[in-house]
């Protein structure tokens, strides 16, 4: 048997509860408030502009909701995948929902999140440093959500799963320039699994080893990879029970760092900040060491920018990262060094952790630690945080006030709800305006 064929089977045989459902039900309106939110943004109208040039396709459908989603840099991230499941897994459930009932669309994502979670935990770190995992690891999930609510057969799905992921692509070239290449890698994405699991449904055949082949994806992209991963711990709880949530608007490898400066800032005391030293882990250096970002996408992947804002604002908004802020926090950044040390190098992936300490004007030295960021599921936010994040990202898009209420409300009533269709067809609308 393929490895593939072992994730289905270990996907769908294990249990559902009524806390799964739940917790299902949070990321999915975190998802969707992100995408509606990704709406209000330059490279948003540009997706729009584009998508309604398109016609009627639900692969589209996906493709708009997966780049809009991913856009704010606010969207749920898992750890050990390095991979941002909710904005490709959500975008093809969402497509491929029609009349099902609410429960149903709930555990399609959960074993969305499952297939590209577990996919993600078995590329090796190498393949991180050229590849962005949530590109190449998300069509298996967008693929085995969109084979749940179609109802194919293992075999269908294995098919799906192989044609999945042969589309696997997406590089980190784009970040020298801040490219919007990152909302095409999540929108393809969740479109490679749409396609992927209708052809199946048609009879259309993939590659049964795609993952493990001589010429499959571990060979092709991943030189560590440890294959053992995808099906490793099979009674562990769900992969999106270990995912995070993101309050802050960047890359998740700045959110440790942006929490142990909000709390230096509270020890300043008005005093001038000489020198920052900020101890991590290296992905965090390999993806975050931008001292100098000449843009905002940039900004939102520098260590030393976050940092700098955190520390002298005392917040970290949508607004840290424009001209102005950058221009205001340069003189700092310049006095920002960063480290990869233990313990945090050795504890990664399963856990981002950051230690930055501030030397003031005074000659004192001040510090804080994170072993985990606010978010993570050990420090999880619970039901009103996901509600007042919600509804903060779709004030961010303008959205009208009781279609923002409809919206939060539909999606908590998933799990007992007969039926989706009302609720896709009002969220589909909404990105598009």
């Amino acid at each position: 048997m393929t490895l593939t064929r072992h994730l289905i089977s270990l996907i769908r045989g294990k249990p559902v509860a009524d806390t799964d459902l739940h917790r299902a039900t949070l990321f999915v309106l975190d998802a969707v408030a992100n995408a509606i939110a990704g709406r209000n943004t330059e490279p948003g109208r540009k997706l729009i502009q584009w998508r309604e040039a398109q016609g009627d396709d639900a692969g589209r459908d996906a493709f708009l909701c997966g780049g809009l989603t991913h856009i704010l840099e606010t969207d749920d991230l898992h750890r050990a995948s390095v991979t941002h499941p909710g904005c490709v897994v959500v975008p093809a459930a969402l497509v491929k929902a029609g009349a099902t009932s609410g429960p149903e669309l709930l555990t399609a994502v959960l074993h969305g999140y499952e297939a590209m979670c577990r996919v993600g935990n078995a590329v090796g770190p190498t393949h991180y440093q050229v590849w962005h995992n949530t590109a190449t690891c998300g069509p298996y999930g967008s693929a085995m959500a969109a084979a749940a609510l179609q109802k194919l057969s293992d075999e269908q799905a294995m098919h799906a799963l192989g044609n999945a992921g042969t589309q696997s692509s997406g590089v980190w070239e784009f970040l020298d320039t801040g490219a919007m290449s990152k909302h095409l890698h999540a929108g393809r994405a969740a479109e490679s699994g749409i396609v992927a699991s209708d052809l199946a449904a048609l009879g259309f055949t993939g590659p049964p080893a795609i993952l493990e082949g001589r010429k499959g994806f571990f060979a092709a992209a991943c030189p560590d990879a440890c294959p053992d991963a995808v099906i490793a711990e099979p009674d562990a709880p769900w992969q999106l029970a270990q995912t995070s949530i993101k309050p802050w608007p960047c890359c998740r490898h700045t959110h440790p760092v942006v929490e142990a400066a909000l709390e230096l800032h509270g020890q300043r005391d008005g005093r001038d900040v000489e020198s920052v030293q900020v101890d991590s882990y290296q992905a965090a250096l390999d993806v975050c060491n931008r001292p100098a970002p000449d843009n905002e996408y940039a900004a939102k992947f520098s260590l030393q920018h976050t940092v700098a804002a955190a520390l002298m604002d005392g917040s970290i908004q949508f607004d840290s990262f424009n001209t102005a802020s950058r221009g205001k926090h340069a003189a700092l950044r310049e006095r920002v060094a960063i480290n990869a040390v233990e313990p945090y190098l050795s504890a990664y992936p399963e856990k981002w952790g950051a230690r930055v300490t501030a030397t003031l004007s005074d000659g004192a030295m001040i510090t804080a630690e994170r072993r985990n960021a606010r978010g993570d599921p050990e420090l999880a936010l619970d039901d009103d945080q996901m509600v007042a994040k919600a509804e903060m990202l779709l004030d961010y898009a303008n959205c009208d006030a009781a279609i923002a209420r409809q919206v939060i409300q539909g999606v908590l009533g998933l799990a007992d709800a007969n039926a989706t269709a009302d609720l896709v067809d009002l969220v589909l609308a909404e990105l598009r305006k």
